[in-house]
C-alpha cells in the first residue's frame, strides 16, 4: 500500500472501515457486553475473556488498515501474557487493559465509520453523479411538476429542475466542485480515527519508551545475577580451591616444623601464615555465600527451608509457587528472608516467626510475621532490603505497632 495515492488511500480506509466496525461492534456486544451480564454463570467470565482477546485481534485488523492507509505509526501492542491453567487463562484475559481499550475503539469506531461513510456518500458519490449529469441527464424519465407539466432531467428541492444544458454543466461544474473539496473534508475527519487508533490502540511514545526502560533494567538485572553467578563459581573453583590446598600445605609444613630441632622463627612464620590462609578462606567463603547461595541451586522453597532450619527462632513456613521465579527474584527473596529473620532473632523478642510465600497476580509475595515487641522502622538493613527490592520493580511495606506484631512484606515480580 506504499505507492497508493493517499486520497485513494483514505477513500478505500473510509469504504471497508464502516463493515468492520459493524462486526467489532456485533462481536462486543456478543462476548463483551454479553459476557459480563452471564458473569455470574459458569459462561460469563471465559466468554468475556475470549471477547476482550478477540478484541484485541479486531483492533490490531484496524491498527493495521490504519498504519497501511493512513500512515498511522501505531506500534504493535505487547503480547498477552501466558496463563497457566484454565483459570488464569481467564483472569489474563479479564486483567488485560489492550483488550479493553481495543473493546473501546470498537465501539467508538461505529460513529466514526458512520461519519467517514456519510463524506464518501455525499461528496464522492454524489459529486461523481453531478460531474456525469451531462452524459445521462437526457436518459432520465419525464417527470412532472407539482402544476403537472412534464420535464425531463432531474430537479432540486423545491422543484427547481435541471432540464437544459446549461444546468447539466452547471451541475457537472459542482460535482467538480465537490471531489475537490472531498479528499480535504475525509482527510479531517480521518483525523478521529487517526486519534483513537493512536490513543486506544498503540502503545504510544511514552508506553514505548516505559516498556524499553523496563526491558533494559530486566535485562541489566539478569545479566547482573549472571554475572555474579560466574564470578560466585570462579571464586569457588578457582580462588577457595586454591586458598584450600595453601592451608593444607601450610599445615603439613607446620607440622614438620613441630620437631625440637627446628627453627623457631619459620616455625612462627609458617604458622603465621597458616592461621591467615585459615582465616581467609573463611571470608572467602562467606563472601561467595552472599554473592549465591548455593543452596538456592535447589530452588526458593529448598532454601527457605534450610533458612528456617537454621533460625534460632521456631519459624513456620508456608510456600505457594506455580513456577520458579527468575534467578535474581530467587536471591532477592532469600537475602530478604534471611535478614528479616535475623531482625527476628536480633531484636523482636518474639518466641516464634512465620514465613509465606505466594504467587498472587503475577508478582511473589513473601510475608515475615513476628509476635514481638514491634516498633520496626525501615531504616538500617531494612531500608537496604527495600532499595534492593526496588532493583527489580518490587516494593517493601512495614507493618510494626508497639506491641507487635511486626509483619514485613515483600513485592517482586514473579517472573519465570
Amino acid at each position: 500500500m506504499a505507492t497508493t495515492h493517499p486520497a485513494a488511500a483514505r477513500l478505500l480506509y473510509a469504504v471497508v472501515g464502516l463493515p468492520l466496525a459493524l462486526i467489532g461492534l456485533v462481536h462486543v456486544l456478543v462476548t463483551v457486553v454479553g459476557g459480563a451480564a452471564l458473569s455470574l454463570t459458569v459462561i460469563g467470565l471465559p466468554l468475556l475473556s475470549a471477547g476482550l482477546r478477540g478484541a484485541r485481534r479486531l483492533g490490531g485488523l484496524h491498527r493495521e488498515l490504519a498504519r497501511r492507509l493512513l500512515g498511522v505509526p501505531a506500534g504493535e501492542l505487547p503480547p498477552p501474557r501466558r496463563a497457566a491453567g484454565a483459570v488464569d487463562w481467564i483472569r489474563v484475559g479479564l486483567t488485560d487493559p489492550a483488550g479493553w481499550r481495543s473493546a473501546l475503539f470498537l465501539v467508538a469506531k461505529v460513529p466514526l465509520g458512520y461519519l467517514a461513510m456519510a463524506v464518501v456518500v455525499v461528496l464522492y458519490g454524489y459529486g461523481l453523479g453531478a460531474l456525469t449529469y451531462p452524459a445521462w441527464w437526457r436518459l432520465v424519465p419525464p417527470q412532472t411538476d407539482n402544476a403537472g407539466v412534464p420535464q425531463a432531467g432531474l430537479s432540486l428541492p423545491g422543484d427547481l429542475p435541471l432540464d437544459t444544458w446549461p444546468k447539466a454543466l452547471l451541475t457537472a461544474l459542482a460535482g467538480v466542485l465537490l471531489l475537490l473539496a472531498a479528499p480535504r473534508v475525509l482527510r479531517a475527519v480521518l483525523v478521529l480515527d487517526r486519534l483513537a487508533v493512536a490513543g486506544l490502540l498503540g502503545r504510544g511514545r511514552l508506553r514505548d519508551r516505559v516498556r524499553e526502560l523496563e526491558e533494559s533494567r530486566a535485562f541489566a538485572v539478569q545479566d547482573s545475577a549472571a554475572a555474579l553467578r560466574r564470578i560466585e563459581r570462579d571464586l569457588h573453583d578457582g580462588a577457595q580451591a586454591r586458598l584450600v590446598a595453601l592451608a593444607m600445605n601450610l599445615g603439613a609444613a607446620k607440622e614438620q616444623l613441630a620437631h625440637p630441632d627446628a627453627d623457631p622463627q619459620a616455625r612462627e612464620l609458617v604458622g603465621s601464615a597458616h592461621r591467615d590462609a585459615k582465616a581467609a578462606l573463611v571470608e572467602l567463603r562467606d563472601l561467595v555465600r552472599g554473592i549465591h547461595p548455593p543452596i538456592l541451586d535447589s530452588g526458593l522453597p529448598d532454601a527457605l527451608r534450610t533458612l528456617a532450619a537454621g533460625s534460632p527462632v521456631p519459624v513456620e513456613l508456608a510456600v505457594t509457587l506455580t513456577a520458579r521465579p527468575d534467578p535474581a527474584v530467587e536471591t532477592i527473596a532469600y537475602f530478604c528472608a534471611a535478614e528479616l529473620l535475623t531482625n527476628v532473632a536480633k531484636h523482636s523478642g518474639a518466641a516464634r516467626a512465620e514465613i509465606v510465600v505466594e504467587e498472587a497476580g503475577g508478582r511473589l509475595w513473601l510475608r515475615v510475621t513476628d509476635h514481638g515487641r514491634g516498633g520496626a522502622r525501615p531504616r538500617g538493613g531494612l531500608a537496604g532490603l527495600a532499595d534492593r527490592a526496588r532493583t527489580v520493580d518490587g516494593h517493601l511495606a512495614i507493618d510494626s505497632p508497639p506491641g507487635g506484631p511486626t509483619v514485613v512484606t515483600v513485592e517482586l515480580p514473579c517472573g519465570s
